[in-house]
């Protein structure tokens, strides 16, 4: 399976942002939706966003809605996780994963990732 290295992560105070990246060495992103997901300490992990491979489409977990912004770069192999307003319940640890299937975005919260495993993850922590 494939890898992606994800990124940006760190410790921010509530309303603040953060950028997170999900590079991938080896393989070209492109022909793949790529997914944010998010697992807070004795939670299971929870769907945030998705995109499709050509970044035409975009879904949000009600959530974060109107702060959070996924976008794409193909040329830098590195979709990004844009996050404002951030709240301490967005604390966690978020990850990345990618899929081939054309439809994926569309169902992506009930439904892992399958081409790619998941990553270290990078924590992000909102407090003050």
């Amino acid at each position: 399976q494939l890898q992606l290295v994800e990124s940006g992560g760190g410790l921010v105070q509530p309303g603040g942002s953060l950028r997170l990246s999900c590079a991938a060495s080896g393989f070209t992103l492109d022909a793949y939706a790529i997914a944010w997901f998010r697992q807070a300490p004795g939670k299971e992990r929870e769907g945030v966003s998705c995109i499709s491979s050509s970044g035409g489409s975009t879904n949000y977990a009600d959530a974060v809605k109107g702060r959070f912004t996924i976008s794409r770069d193909n040329a830098k192999n590195t979709v990004y996780l844009q996050m404002n307003s951030l709240k301490p319940e967005d604390t966690a640890v978020y990850y990345c994963g990618a899929d081939a299937r054309y439809f994926y975005c569309s169902g992506y919260k009930r439904e892992s990732p399958r081409s790619s495993s998941w990553g270290q993850g990078t924590q992000v922590t909102v407090s003050s």
